[in-house]
């Protein structure tokens, strides 16, 4: 059976995806499989019928996974008998912590606003593992996604059995009482004390990355740090997996072996040990596939007479494993980048790494071939891939493996025996940490080396997936004349095939985005002819208590737009149009004009700029971004779409709404009104000077508030379709009832953010349809 193994993984995986994605095609690619290994791989019939037989059992556990997978808490629960599962996560004044409720055996997620920083402090000291508790709250569903290509979160928790958040108002340890620990508590608590006693006893960058490294904990982390090794991609080196494991372990035999243990004494201590390694760094996908394919290598050489197992067989067998204990964790993509990653490697070892035999050599071809199987997960799941990894890889995987892995391991072990390390050498390693965080910092910023196509639909997928095959298969071949004459072709072909598909699109389109509270709004012309972007959306900061602040505060321009806009591939922006200057319209101009190319900038003319305005344009002036202040007259046209500014005057003095930027657009056989915040006295001005406007499409003013949208100007425009962009449940009632009104009246069709997410309008020359994410 040796190398065999394989063929059954390929077979589970054809029968998880047709229970839980769509039976037929990957039924269909089954069958097509099996005729592959009848008529090529001269398989018996006796094992073809085990593949077939192996495709038919994970076809139903992925059904009786998904069957299965509903929630049994009625949703008028108000009190809960909760034992804690996991480490909380203490963020600012925000509690949040994984929980069984006992009476239903149910998975939850428990959230608590933290009411003081001395209630917070005595948080992060209290055990959690060793009670149960009593608590009342209300369930909440998690939220979904309301954009193109966002996070679902509430199908990412279902897919880990999490169907409801509970919302607590008390202390989540009041009223607990405590509980004999089984050995599964015990570690968990074990690992959560070992993440605490770094953070109170080692600064915190030395604190961040030991956490990561000994525990597979990476809370500690600056959010600027870990971005940075995020978009290098080196947040690999930052997840325990096969480097981490292997060192270690080859530590661990070493010193074992030098203490006078035999090798079979070793062998069964590993054994033993490699369980609880699971549990102590935090059993992430890249843990349980490395700890699995080393257990069941060990597992072989110490029956080595009766059993062999190549590689490629571990590997085989850990995912046939996995997916038969977790059959939903094929959509995790820490699963899906660890096992590709880890099968490429081992599939290019023999044929590929072993005809380069210069180590820095092979470590570059090493860290090309990982990128390439990466890539299609990368692009998918983050719609980016950054290729300065393949160099910084040289750099960071040495730093990793032979200064950070021991000797933080080094610290921890003399922090803990002796209760104090060297200064200096504690100093030096703050140094090395600081000039390693400040060069991927600097790595990170280049912006040239990032690729981003968009998220690929299924026939892109495709695409990358025969071209990756061929690649590989080209780069596996010894003797071939034009060898690197195709590799070279199909390389081109996977860099720029999304890109060009992006570009042939015919289709346009207008989408507003829902940015919560704010104004954020694409326009995008097919093949390549003009990407607008009006507002940016915003998030209004109310100047929190310092121990209130989150690591990372949610900012729509960072969180959401940017992401939208990269989804689709977009990197360039023609026209941003910034309305006018309230923070919810343009307050994410900063992470547009950090994340994306921005070619010019349209501002209101308006005597007294904001503050955010000034800082945009200062911003601007430091990347040679023009900016242009336009006013009523001025106009632009992009080949059959004209566009004409009705609003503000020049030099605009009055308040801030009524110098919102208003303009007109002939957009997809349909005429458009863009106004921003435009306030009713704002509106009158423009029917007085224009008493022939007719309107398809308004964006209605200021989210739908009744200052906006007066009852004159609807009746002259006669919309047929009004856009409104408001945030769920906002604080400030928009959209007012009197506006719906007053649209009723016209038999106005209203889309709106609040209740169907973003609303797109798809255009193909003079026709469209308006496509809401939520129907």
């Amino acid at each position: 059976m040796n190398g065999k193994y394989f063929y059954y993984a390929i077979a589970a995986l054809f029968g998880v995806l047709s229970s839980l994605v769509n039976f037929f095609p990957f039924f269909f690619l089954q069958l097509l499989f099996l005729y592959f290994l009848f008529n090529y791989k001269r398989f018996t019939t006796t094992q073809l019928w085990s593949i077939a037989g192996c495709f038919i059992i994970f076809l139903w556990i992925g059904h009786h996974s998904a069957s299965n997978n509903f929630t049994v808490i009625p949703a008028s629960t108000s009190t809960f008998y909760l034992q804690y599962t996991q480490d909380p996560k203490i963020d600012g004044d925000l509690f949040q912590v994984k929980a069984t409720e006992q009476q239903y055996k149910e998975k939850v997620l428990v959230r608590y606003k933290i009411q003081s920083e001395l209630e917070k402090e005595g948080l992060k000291t209290k055990k959690y593992y060793q009670y149960l508790c009593r608590v009342s709250g209300t369930l909440e569903k998690p939220k979904i996604a309301k954009n193109p290509n966002a996070f679902h979160y509430r199908n990412y928790l279902a897919r880990k059995q999490i169907f409801w958040i509970i919302e607590i108002q008390e202390n989540p340890l009041q009223n607990c009482a405590p509980q004999k620990p089984s050995p599964l508590v015990i570690f968990k608590q074990l690992r959560y004390t070992g993440i605490k006693y770094l953070e109170s006893h080692f600064p915190v960058e030395i604190a961040a990355l030991s956490a990561a490294l000994i525990f597979g904990d990476q809370n500690l982390f600056d959010p600027d740090v870990l971005s940075a090794y995020q978009k290098t991609g080196l947040v690999h080196l930052l997840a325990i997996s096969g480097l981490h494991v292997s060192l270690l372990i080859a530590m661990v035999f070493y010193l074992g072996i030098r203490s006078g243990l035999t090798k079979q004494s070793m062998i069964n201590i590993l054994l033993v040990l490699l369980p609880i390694y699971v549990i102590l760094t935090g059993a992430s996908p890249s843990v349980n596939r490395s700890v699995m394919m080393i257990f069941l290598v060990l597992l072989t050489v110490k029956w080595q007479a009766r059993l062999k197992l190549l590689p490629l067989d571990a590997i085989s067998l850990a995912f046939n494993i996995y997916l038969f204990i977790s059959p939903m964790v094929i959509f995790d993509a820490g699963f899906q980048l660890s096992f590709s990653v880890s099968l490429v490697i081992i599939l290019s070892a023999p044929y590929i790494l072993q005809s380069y035999q210069r180590n820095i050599t092979r470590m570059l071809v090493t860290s090309l071939a990982a990128q390439l199987a990466a890539l299609p997960f990368l692009l998918y799941h983050y719609f980016e891939a950054s290729f300065i990894g393949l160099f910084a890889n040289m750099v960071y995987i040495p730093l990793f493996s032979f200064v950070y892995l021991p000797g933080l391991y080094l610290l921890f072990f003399i922090q803990f025996i002796f209760g104090k390390t060297p200064l200096i050498v504690t100093k030096l390693f703050l140094t090395i940490i600081s000039l390693a965080n400040q060069f991927i910092d600097y790595l990170a910023d280049i912006s040239f080396f990032h690729f981003i196509p968009g998220r690929p639909n299924l026939v892109l997928l495709i695409d990358y997936i025969f071209l990756l095959l061929a690649i590989f298969n080209l780069w596996e071949a010894r003797t071939y004349s034009r060898k690197r004459i195709y590799l070279f072709i199909f390389s081109g072909l996977l860099m720029f095939s999304q890109l060009s598909w992006n570009w042939l699109d015919p289709y346009g389109e207008v989408t507003m985005i829902d940015v919560g509270q704010g104004d954020s709004i694409l326009i995008r012309f097919p093949h390549g002819k003009g990407t607008y972007l009006i507002d940016t959306g915003g998030t209004v900061n109310f100047g929190e208590e310092k121990w209130r602040e989150r690591a990372k505060e949610f900012e729509v321009g960072r969180d959401v737009v940017v992401p939208f806009l990269k989804g689709k591939g977009i990197t360039k922006i023609d026209k941003l149009i910034l309305t006018h200057g309230d923070m919810d319209h343009i307050g994410g101009t900063f992470s547009i004009m950090k994340e994306l190319k921005v070619k010019q900038i349209l501002m209101p003319s308006v005597a007294e700029p904001s503050t955010t305005e000034l800082n945009i344009i200062k911003e601007a002036k430091k990347q040679k971004i023009p900016v242009l202040k336009v006013s009523a007259q001025d106009h632009w046209s992009n080949e059959e779409s004209p566009f004409y500014i009705l609003s503000p005057e020049k030099n605009y003095a009055g308040e801030r709404n009524g110098g919102s930027i208003a303009f007109i657009a002939q957009i997809g056989g349909a005429s458009w009104f863009f106004g921003g915040d435009l306030d009713q006295e704002g509106e009158e001005k423009i029917i007085k000077k224009y008493p022939h406007l007719q309107i398809d499409v308004l964006k209605a003013g200021h989210h739908g508030s009744k200052t906006s949208s007066a009852e004159s100007f609807i009746k002259q425009i006669s919309p047929k379709i009004a856009l409104i962009s408001a945030g769920e449940n906002n604080r400030f009632g928009h959209p007012h009832q009197e506006v719906l009104d007053r649209l009723a009246k016209t038999k106005t069709i209203i889309y709106r953010t609040d209740l169907q997410g973003a609303i797109t309008y798809k255009f193909y020359h003079g026709n469209g349809t308006f496509l809401p994410y939520i129907p």
